[in-house]
């Protein structure tokens, strides 16, 4: 005779973690923000640019925030396309 064993019930789930109000990514990006200030705070002094045939004094803090858009624009640029490729491999799975 075997005796009755109670239903099993599901493992409890642990309660999910509080969240901060920050990703490390946010927080990353606010501290680069803030030394590119720093930076460009600390070289204000005029340089002489070349570009092809052009020349235009530049102060140097114009130069490092150009510089540091451009190549914000250039790494999304490169993550809107790695998303639209995945996009369309996934596309193409899902047809067969």
């Amino acid at each position: 005779m075997s005796t009755p064993q109670p239903p099993q019930q599901p493992p409890e789930q642990p309660a999910p973690a509080e969240k901060s109000g920050r990703s490390a990514g946010a927080i990353a990006s606010l501290v680069g923000a803030g030394l590119l200030l720093v930076f460009m705070l600390q070289n204000r002094q005029d340089t002489p640019v070349h570009f092809f045939f052009w020349r235009v004094d530049l102060p140097v803090w114009f130069i490092i925030l150009a510089s540091a858009l451009l190549g914000a624009v250039i790494w999304l640029g490169f993550g809107v396309f790695r998303r639209h490729r995945r996009r369309v491999a996934r596309r193409r799975e899902r047809r067969g």
